[in-house]
């Protein structure tokens, strides 16, 4: 048993051992503050349990989550706590802990970030500061009308910053009590939403004027309230939510072994990337076709690789092959390409193959089936025999060639299968319009998107989602399917679409503002 800290919604500030131990879990007992894309991480075949608790309602009472946390265990299932910040902060971590120790249960602790001191952090809001904080206290806000007067003097008196979580609903509790034992009606107050989050919001007012100001902006739970002149900073330190995707969730949709680098190149333009890998890579049905060109690869002139997973797939089997000494292609490996010209749809095939130690004889200037079609007609004679290792059932954009006399040979490399990613967070998210932004890398991650959330009506799920194409055939796709498309990128890349991401987001904020300006 591991009792998990989550962190305090950003989900790359969770620890690597904390990560490690929601990938090996078989079952997941996660709250209501638990980022999702956390449990994306989870295995597909892991039960994930919510027992979240929320001002207006709790999914299951505490001895409920006791409960299942022993039987779960019981079970021999290895199981993750899995606890919205620190689970020793405020989160019933220690309760939870003698429970397991009083039912023979052995747990593991794994701290996590506290809100406690993140929300600030994202909001510029420094705990201590020279010259102005040397402490700090971090109070339960659910005892602001219950606890007595020593204590609330003596928060008000001992510690120069005063930090309450769980504390929105007892705002006005919280105040009174303040300001009844001393604090300065004008001392900062700031209240950080969401924090963390690509929905957070920040207010700064001061005790006497905090509660209305509140009101104004309808601030709800989840909020940390921070008490104390560093309370001020966050306006002049404020930096999250400066860079271009801040504040955007953004959906990746591609396999989820290809995901990575796209989620990171989002995460640092400041959007929080979503997996839902909508497609898988496989083997393909048949090896045979593979096998044999392979066991002749010196017959062919041309070696064109339309993806970077063909490339993968490619050499992964000639390797393979090579070490079971099966038949012929015992003694194939990359010597056996001497003399062959070899072409590259992108620039991202282009790279797989140089990490093999391969040269690229041709790249065409535009990265799709198309352009490389065109590319060959001029380059290859009729003498050439050409191999084409690719996706199984993908379209056929070289009949043409055929048609014309080459000699083309394609030969199904990998297929794609459905993905695993979690259709029913996804719908949810969605649905409570968290996402932001969709983006889709291929025909195949659309037509499995379509497939996966059949039953939904794509219109009103995908209202005021800005979906995102890597090029015009997969737009094409897309729209097909009914799916309105608002970018192509202009380069065929995730680098290209991302950019082109960026530009409609600049365009549409540019619109917005005028807008504003003309209707002052």
């Amino acid at each position: 048993m591991y009792l998990v800290g989550a962190g305090p919604g950003d989900h790359r500030l969770i620890t690597f051992r904390g990560l490690d131990c929601i990938r090996d879990a078989d079952v997941i007992i996660y709250d209501r503050l638990v980022n999702p894309v956390l449990l994306t991480h989870a295995r597909p075949d892991a039960e994930l349990i919510y027992v979240g608790k929320s001002p207006e309602r709790h999914a299951m009472r505490q001895d409920e989550i006791n409960a299942t946390l022993v039987q779960k265990a019981a079970e021999g299932n290895s199981v993750v706590r899995l606890k919205g910040g620190d689970p020793f902060v405020f989160g019933r971590g220690g309760e939870e802990a003698e429970f397991l120790l009083d039912n023979n249960i052995s747990f593991e602790v794994v701290p996590g970030v506290s809100s406690a001191i993140a929300a600030p952090a994202y909001a510029g809001i420094p705990v201590t500061h020279r010259g102005m904080a040397s402490s700090f206290a971090v109070i339960t806000g659910h005892e602001a009308e219950t606890c007595d007067a020593s204590r609330v003097t003596r928060y008000g008196f001992d510690c120069d910053t005063l930090i309450f979580l769980m504390g929105m609903e007892n705002l006005p509790s919280i105040v009174n009590n303040l300001l009844q034992h001393g604090r300065d009606p004008l001392e900062p107050v700031a209240l950080i939403q969401w924090g963390t989050t690509p929905d957070q919001r920040s207010l700064i007012g001061n005790l006497s004027n905090i509660l209305e100001k509140a009101a104004q902006q309808d601030f709800a739970p989840p909020v940390v309230i921070v008490v104390g002149k560093v309370a001020s900073l966050g306006e002049k330190l404020s930096w999250f939510g400066k860079k271009p995707l801040s504040g955007k969730r953004v959906m990746i949709t591609r396999p989820r072994h290809q995901a990575r680098e796209m989620a990171d190149l989002i995460a640092d333009l400041g959007g929080e990337p979503w997996e839902f890998p909508t497609i898988e890579i496989a083997p393909p049905s048949d090896f045979s076709s593979m096998d044999r060109a392979i066991a002749n690869i010196e017959k062919y002139s041309w070696l064109v690789f339309t993806s970077a997973n063909g490339v993968s797939a490619f050499f992964d089997r000639m390797q393979y092959l090579m070490i079971t000494g099966r038949d012929a292609c015992a003694t194939k490996d990359i010597r056996s390409l001497k003399g062959l010209s070899i072409c590259a749809i992108g620039p991202k095939t282009k790279a797989e193959l140089e990490e093999r130690g391969l040269m690229v004889d041709y790249v065409p200037e535009n990265y799709t089936s198309q352009d490389l079609v065109d590319a060959l007609k001029q380059r290859i004679e009729a003498s050439d025999r050409v191999l084409i290792p690719r996706a199984e059932s993908a379209p056929d954009v070289f009949s043409n060639l055929r048609d014309m006399g080459f000699d083309i040979e394609e030969v199904p490399a990998y297929r794609t299968v459905r993905g695993s990613g979690n259709t029913q967070l996804a719908r949810e998210l969605f649905r409570e319009r968290k996402i932001h932004i969709l983006t889709f890398t291929s025909s195949s991650t659309v037509a499995n998107f379509v497939d996966m959330m059949a039953g939904d009506d794509l219109g009103e799920l995908l209202d005021g989602v800005t979906v995102a194409c890597i090029g015009p055939v997969t737009a094409k796709t897309a729209r097909d399917m009914g799916i309105q498309v608002h970018v192509i990128a202009s380069e065929y890349t995730v680098e290209g679409m991302v950019t082109s991401i960026l530009e409609y987001i600049s365009v549409c904020c540019q619109v917005q503002n005028e807008q504003s300006s003309f209707s002052r």
